[in-house]
């Protein structure tokens, strides 16, 4: 039991990083950080593509870090990757669009 748990916990998140390397950031964030409509913005897209990279174009990493763990809070998103500047966001879809999610082409 345990270690089909551990295989389908491991498995999904590295196949998430190799259908995110090829993947171009749906949704940029810079000085003005987390407003109402970037957020509007990154729920729009998980509910649309399951998996988004967001890039956040703020000098500061600590500020960077704590944007992407508020971002996977509000949006109930896991964060798959972070490298530099760009972070890796999944949520499963409700009702997953075979044309739009990046998860089912």
């Amino acid at each position: 039991m345990r270690k089909f748990y551990y295989e389908h916990y491991k498995r999904p998140k590295k196949q998430y990083r190799l259908i995110g390397h090829a993947l171009n950031p749906v949704v940029m964030i810079a000085g003005n950080g987390l407003t109402e409509t970037v957020l509007t913005e990154v729920d729009r897209a998980l509910e649309d593509h399951e998996l988004i990279k967001v890039r956040i174009s703020i000098a500061d990493r600590d500020v960077r870090t704590a944007l992407i763990a508020e971002i996977s809070k509000i949006m109930k998103c896991e964060t798959v990757q972070t490298i530099g500047k760009v972070a890796l966001f999944y949520r499963a879809a409700l009702e997953p669009n075979p044309k739009l999610s990046n998860l089912l082409r």
